[in-house]
């Protein structure tokens, strides 16, 4: 019953929108995805937000591998909101979130107070490798109906990769400042609150992934830890990506276009990497930009 309703808020807010200033359409458009995301939230045992490009896909591929071990799942389906629950009942429902459209349903923008009540994971990742990435998704990957709703620059654009990481857009470094500094204030009004960094977890994996299943109280095993780890290295998500392991589970691991290595879902993983894009002045006036704004609680100053 509710796929039915969604789709159809679905259609008839898009043809309500054709009629809309550009504006209010957006708006509109944000408060119906907000919706669906509250209603998960309702739902869900769990919570995984993250700002794009944080290594959320890859953590959703490892939770995933063991889940598939323990209860013997297919290998080809992420695990999404509830379709891991609907194979097995004692599998709960987790809801994975990048957190920007919550906020446009309940109002709550500069707050978490939606997401005190529930056992939250934070996904932080340095926001200059963020915003590298995100350059890359937009010039290789977003959706055309989410440029404007997320204020990308319009497609086609000609902005160089400096003026994207340091500009006033969806995409750009201080976009992410600003969502993990009000993280930062409201973390601990959070019952049960985790913080995951991508950092830490390229740099010991297997301790991260134990501290994390500990937090969501599952019982592993070192053996389940060890195989989900290897089943989601860097390789071998590379591999699966290449030739479309996950296509039941939709595009969210499919490259755009097979030949063009920055359309790839997994592209670099590597740490630090943006400093390979830039002269030395721009990564000096980056750094400094990130140390005057960032909350040191999460170490990238």
């Amino acid at each position: 019953m509710h796929m039915i309703f969604k789709r159809v808020l679905k259609w008839l807010v898009r043809a309500i929108c054709k009629f809309l200033p550009e504006e209010q359409a957006h708006q509109l458009e944000r408060w119906r995805r907000g919706r669906e995301e509250f209603w998960k939230y309702n739902r869900c045992e769990y919570i995984f937000a993250s700002y794009g490009k944080s290594g959320r896909t890859w953590v959703r591929v490892m939770i995933s591998r063991y889940y598939q071990l323990v209860y013997k799942l297919p290998d080809n389906i992420l695990m999404g909101f509830d379709n891991y629950t609907r194979l097995n009942k004692d599998i709960p429902k987790m809801f994975f979130t990048h957190d920007n459209y919550i906020k446009d349903y309940t109002g709550d923008a500069d707050t978490k107070r939606p997401f005190y009540d529930k056992p939250v994971v934070l996904l932080a990742r340095d926001p200059r490798d963020v915003a590298v990435s995100q350059f890359f998704q937009w010039k290789f990957r977003i959706k055309p109906s989410k440029v404007a709703i997320n204020n990308y620059p319009p497609r086609g654009s000609d902005i160089s990769l400096f003026d994207f990481v340091m500009g006033d857009n969806g995409g750009g470094m201080g976009a992410m400042v600003d969502y993990l500094n009000l993280w930062a204030k409201e973390a601990d009004k959070v019952s049960r609150f985790h913080l995951l960094r991508y950092e830490d977890l390229r740099a010991n994996t297997h301790e991260e992934l134990r501290r994390l299943l500990d937090f969501m109280q599952v019982n592993a095993s070192e053996e389940q830890v060890a195989a989900a780890v290897e089943y989601s290295s860097y390789e071998n998500m590379k591999k699966m990506e290449s030739r479309q392991q996950f296509r039941l589970s939709g595009g969210r691991m499919m490259p755009r276009d097979k030949d063009n290595p920055d359309s790839y879902k997994v592209r670099r993983a590597k740490v630090g990497g943006y400093r390979d894009y830039f002269t030395d002045e721009e990564v000096a006036a980056i750094d400094q930009r990130l140390a005057e704004t960032l909350d040191p609680v999460f170490g990238y100053r």
